[in-house]
């Protein structure tokens, strides 16, 4: 449930609580739907969220009005117009707002059709006029269409309204300009000539943030569509622990921004190379700029991806694009399954990202690499696991089982039963190898073997306990 609790209770004191559930569920089809073939509706997790909470307020009343009349129908609600607000924000056109209406209402007739066919039972073709008949049939379903229709070119003109009126107010302010001259600089090649440079010194006047400087970017989100100030102030703190001196925040979507700080040329902070001790000092700098930056995630419930520090407006570009490189590898994990991470740096997973930028053709090499290997479920996943680390430790049996906590004798049987499936030498195709395991790492189902459409079930426990 994502819409408001009162709202919920309401339609189940009106009509129950099934045909409630029936409606949200329907809800979360649909918005898939709509995300799926419009995706910049969506943008973000929160994103999609707002989207959502405000379809299913839409689909509850839009389940009132046929039960009870148009006349019954509760007024649209904040819930359904703030996400109008932040499609204009976020400079989503009308066209490509109302083809998602489209989409949805077409969706939403189509199961409350299919819901109002399923309720009358099969027609009786000896009583046309009977409570299952086609007489009766074609009744309901042609009341349904016109109710449906009717509510939704209502619905259709209060957020054309709400979206003129909105963009009216914000191509005004200053934050549009803002965010229109980040999209403008994100946008353009980068150029050396008088005019280029005359464009970046008022694009820095108008951003009040020096493009000139060296920049790391950072894409900061949340999976609540709540919190744009916390947003902000988290990426304001994560990017002063990075050593940022001024920052620039463009909010992007609900529960998703962009930030950038200027940082000292390299990235480097106060210790210089040539300095006794320079490199055991960086580290440890390194490691508390780190835990400052994941601690401030932590108390924001925030997470962020940052890319390398870089010079100039090109580095504002290419900061910028390896962030959202960052991002989209988190993504990708968290849809496999893993652990979600606070922070991810474009630096620790560069490989990774310009592997899976064709997310099909890494998953065929995966698959042809590791051959059976591929498999999913937990057993092929401790033998992945352990070869990865094993591959990467430079075949330590003691480092593997400290990092993977298990005893060596564990360590020694998975590599040895992950060569048996593999069925060559780890010496053959080592790198290509220890790439396909990382990927599969990373991306687990979305790179591994399909399911078998039969899947024995797994036994409990495992040979690695007798050993």
């Amino acid at each position: 449930m994502a819409c408001p609790r009162a709202i919920v209770e309401n339609a189940v004191a009106r009509v129950g609580a099934d045909p409630v559930r029936w409606a949200i569920e329907l809800s979360s089809v649909v918005v898939r739907r709509i995300v799926a073939e419009v995706p910049r509706l969506g943008g973000s997790p929160a994103a999609v969220e707002l989207l959502r909470r405000g379809n299913e307020v839409t689909t509850l009343r839009a389940l009132l009005t046929l039960v009870e009349g148009p006349a019954a129908a509760p007024p649209t609600t904040e819930a359904t117009l703030e996400g109008i607000r932040e499609f204009v924000h976020r400079g989503v056109p009308l066209e490509e707002v109302l083809q998602g209406v489209r989409i949805g209402h077409a969706a939403t007739t189509e199961a409350f059709l299919r819901a109002c066919a399923e309720l009358i039972g099969p027609d009786d073709p000896n009583d046309p006029n009977g409570p299952n008949g086609p007489d009766k049939a074609v009744a309901e379903v042609t009341a349904v269409s016109r109710e449906l229709f009717s509510y939704v070119d209502d619905l259709s003109d209060t957020m054309i309204r709400t979206y003129l009126a909105e963009h009216e107010v914000w191509s005004t302010s200053a934050a549009a300009a803002r965010a229109d001259t980040v999209r403008s600089l994100l946008n353009d090649a980068a150029t050396t000539t008088t005019a280029a440079a005359t464009d970046v010194g008022e694009a820095s006047r108008v951003l009040g943030y020096d493009l000139w400087r060296t920049h790391q970017a950072v894409v900061v989100w949340s999976d609540s569509p709540n919190g744009g100030s916390t947003l902000q102030a988290a990426a304001t703190e994560v990017l002063r622990a990075r050593g940022a001196t001024t920052t620039l925040v463009i909010p992007v979507a609900s529960g998703r921004l962009w930030a950038w700080g200027t940082v000292p040329p390299g990235g480097t902070r106060r210790t210089g190379p040539w300095e006794p001790g320079a490199e055991a000092a960086r580290k440890t700098e390194w490691q508390t700029e780190w835990q400052t930056v994941e601690e401030a995630l932590s108390r924001h419930r925030a997470h962020a991806a940052f890319g390398t520090p870089v010079d100039g407006v090109a580095g504002f570009r290419r900061s910028h694009r390896e962030a959202e490189r960052g991002e989209r590898v988190e993504r990708l994990r968290r849809e496999a399954g893993r652990a979600p991470r606070r922070t991810t740096a474009y630096a620790d997973v560069a490989t990774i990202a310009l592997l899976a930028t064709d997310l099909d053709a890494a998953g065929d090499f995966v698959r042809r690499e590791l051959g059976g290997l591929a498999a999913r479920g937990a057993p092929m996943e401790a033998l992945r696991t352990t070869l990865h680390h094993y591959i990467g430790a430079e075949r330590s049996l003691v480092e593997v089982a400290r990092r993977l906590h298990v005893a060596r004798g564990t360590v020694t049987y998975r590599v040895k039963r992950a060569q048996e499936v593999l069925g060559h030498d780890l010496d053959d195709r080592r790198f290509a190898l220890h790439t396909a395991l990382a990927l599969a790492e990373e991306l687990g189902d979305a790179v591994l073997l399909p399911r078998p459409l039969h899947e024995p079930h797994e036994l409990h426990g495992s040979h690695d306990a007798e050993r």
